[in-house]
């Protein structure tokens, strides 16, 4: 009985920090894409990792990448947080967004931990969902 009773204790313990991830992952992402929404892109750039700011070297080259590559995330109209993933050790969030014209659009956020917390780290476009008339 006292195993079971660990069992349970830890599958809690576990449960309890993945939702508290899954929030300040959530926060992070919805507040990146409200940044973009706003045209604000140095406050979107404050939610990119380390390595993305290496990769793109300024807040403006980052936002004209967005904007070129990503018109869904630079002008989004509604998001639905999916699933959090681990997969190989990295965690990924599944985002639905509905960009300005009314598209649906799934992508991959993989978010790293770092000292200023929960940063993203890449985006990817998956395959368009199926959306039944």
């Amino acid at each position: 009985m006292r195993i079971l009773s660990l069992a349970m204790a830890l599958w809690i313990a576990a449960s309890s920090t993945l939702a508290q991830e899954n929030a300040a992952i959530e926060e992070v992402i919805g507040s990146q894409l409200d940044a973009f929404n706003a045209r604000d892109i140095d406050e979107a750039w404050t939610y990119a990792s380390p390595n993305i700011k290496r990769l793109f070297g300024s807040s403006g080259n980052f936002g004209m990448m967005v904007q070129q590559g990503y018109p869904m995330v630079w002008d989004n109209a509604d998001v639905r947080f999916l699933e959090l993933r681990d997969v190989r050790g990295n965690l990924w969030q599944k985002v639905m967004v509905r960009d300005a014209q009314g598209g649906l659009h799934l992508l991959d956020y993989q978010m790293v931990e770092t000292s200023q917390g929960w940063q993203i780290n890449g985006v990817q476009l998956l395959p368009s969902p199926d959306v039944g008339a």
